[in-house]
């Protein structure tokens, strides 16, 4: 196998590499991998990525960068051995999607703000799609979306047509509603109720302003924090979570939030 090495690659390097991995004399765990069988790699990396923003570094970044490009021209490279389309292909198409999309740019629309400028873009991506029907925009939310950005993302776009509660407060009144429909729930419907209160809460944090993903992502990360401590307190104190009762846990509990 010939293979030129350099200290410096570029794109075209690197769909060459993935040729030759998934070629008869690459790598064995490649060459048979699957659109289906490396998904949760896409998916993994892409959080990677959006992990090294949240870090502010640049460094761990451009790594996770490479590892989300490394997946596209993955997947790229899978269509061309069965002659659909290969990594140019989806390289023209984003191109032609950027120039379509800003016809305020690239066009004669006019687009002063950035409120103009997203309503041109959303215009123009329905058309792109077909979408005639506000319920089209809806259904068009991917359903591999997090279910909270999925929710997120349907409230939003229900709210383009009108249909949205007027504020944060009366989607707080709508959430006690929906609290209270689950208190009275028989089994049967229990998990329908809690269902209606995540929605309702999602409409909440929508409406604050706020993004659910995040929101949540930070109440977790705050949950291991003060898990943290109140093992710590324990440790310290010669005991274990596992012999103690939710009382006492609970006064450990509050001691740890006092100090994280």
């Amino acid at each position: 196998m010939e293979f030129e090495f350099k200290e410096r690659y570029d794109i075209n390097d690197l769909i060459e590499i993935m040729r030759i991995l998934r070629s008869e004399e690459g790598c064995p765990w490649d060459k048979v991998q699957t659109h289906s069988s490396i998904r949760m790699d896409m998916i993994e990396e892409c959080y990677e990525a959006c992990e090294a923003i949240d870090e502010q570094d640049s460094a761990h970044l451009r790594e996770e960068l490479g590892d989300v490009l490394l997946q596209v021209v993955f997947h790229a490279q899978i269509e061309a051995e069965q002659g659909n389309f290969d990594f140019s292909d989806t390289v023209n198409d984003v191109a032609q999607k950027l120039v379509y999309r800003h016809p305020h740019v690239f066009g004669d629309v006019k687009a002063d703000t950035v409120g103009e400028a997203l309503s041109s873009w959303n215009d123009m991506k329905q058309k792109s799609h077909g979408q005639e029907t506000y319920t089209d925009t809806l259904k068009g939310v991917s359903r591999a979306f997090p279910a909270l950005m999925r929710a997120q993302k349907v409230g939003k776009r229900a709210k383009r047509a009108g249909m949205d509660l007027p504020d944060a407060e009366a989607a707080l009144k709508a959430l006690e509603s929906e609290i209270e429909e689950f208190r009275s729930a028989d089994a049967e419907h229990e998990a329908e109720e809690l269902g209606d209160m995540l929605f309702s809460a999602v409409n909440v944090v929508r409406l604050r302003g706020y993004d659910a993903e995040e929101l949540l992502t930070r109440a977790t990360e705050k949950f291991i924090r003060r898990f943290e401590k109140t093992e710590e307190l324990l440790r310290c104190e010669g005991r274990s979570m596992c012999d103690l009762d939710i009382d006492t846990l609970d006064t450990y509990w509050q001691r740890a939030k006092n100090e994280v």
